[in-house]
């Protein structure tokens, strides 16, 4: 059995001046070589349980483990493990692609030649080798979306974080993602991945989390849930647990 890629063990977190809690004893693992899906409604705690196994927030209780590393504030030994494609653009609208992977880069920090090569290939497989030096700023949405990723991967990431990296692109660039996506996964890298997109979702993952008001409701293949809760697909599946009513 291969070992875990991500554990969490018991974690609590809650937000300064909340009263709730977003989570309590909460605990989850993934296995390397997954493609893990978390998904739940506006509000469940997807992104904050991500800024969680990243580091980006801290927590009050418990242990988050990236390959038996433990992901603390002050110990940046994790961080060389992972890439995080945030959903929010995390790259410098007036700089180039080039310019901004040679940045990223630098601050993992990859030597010049790694550098050099890791962009070239980037901008090649993710089609962005012809506006490798014109301003992100330009860019339509999926190209940025695209260069959002290319950052995301530059480090050779083991496990790679992905929060909504589809959002607001059309058909094509969402396939050629999803694509990419899966190649990355064919070469070894663990993929934690979310979104609102639950066809797209069904096509990429293969194991799955769904969460609650901090709470995970179910995890397993997303074959034996849809087979133990007598759905049709993750659609149908995502309602029958989280219900059909409105959330903010």
């Amino acid at each position: 059995m291969s070992s875990p890629a991500v554990s969490i063990e018991n974690i609590s977190f809650g937000y300064k001046g909340q009263g709730k809690m977003c989570f309590s004893g909460l605990s989850l693992q993934v296995q390397e070589g997954d493609r893990f899906g978390l998904f739940g409604p506006n509000g469940a705690g997807k992104t904050t349980l991500i800024n969680c196994m990243t580091g980006l927030l801290s927590i009050q209780q418990g242990k988050i483990f990236l390959f038996g590393n433990e992901v603390r504030k002050h110990d940046k030994t994790a961080n060389h493990f992972f890439g995080f494609v945030p959903q929010d653009f995390s790259f410098y609208q007036e700089l180039t692609p080039t310019e901004n992977l040679e940045f990223f880069g630098a601050w993992y920090g990859l030597h010049k030649k790694e550098i050099s090569k890791r962009t070239t290939e980037l901008l090649e497989v993710l089609g962005l080798a012809e506006v490798a030096n014109k301003q992100v700023q330009k860019f339509s949405g999926g190209m940025k979306r695209r260069v959002n990723l290319a950052i995301g991967v530059i480090n050779n990431p083991r496990i790679l974080f992905l929060d909504e990296p589809t959002v607001g692109v059309d058909v094509q660039t969402r396939h050629a993602i999803i694509g990419y996506l899966k190649k990355l996964n064919e070469q070894g890298t663990t993929l934690i991945y979310t979104s609102h997109q639950l066809h797209e979702a069904e096509d990429l993952c293969n194991r799955i989390a769904l969460i609650e008001v901090g709470k995970i409701i179910a995890h397993d293949t997303l074959e034996s849930l849809i087979k133990e809760h007598d759905e049709i697909d993750l659609e149908d599946l995502f309602l029958k647990l989280t219900g059909k009513e409105y959330r903010d």
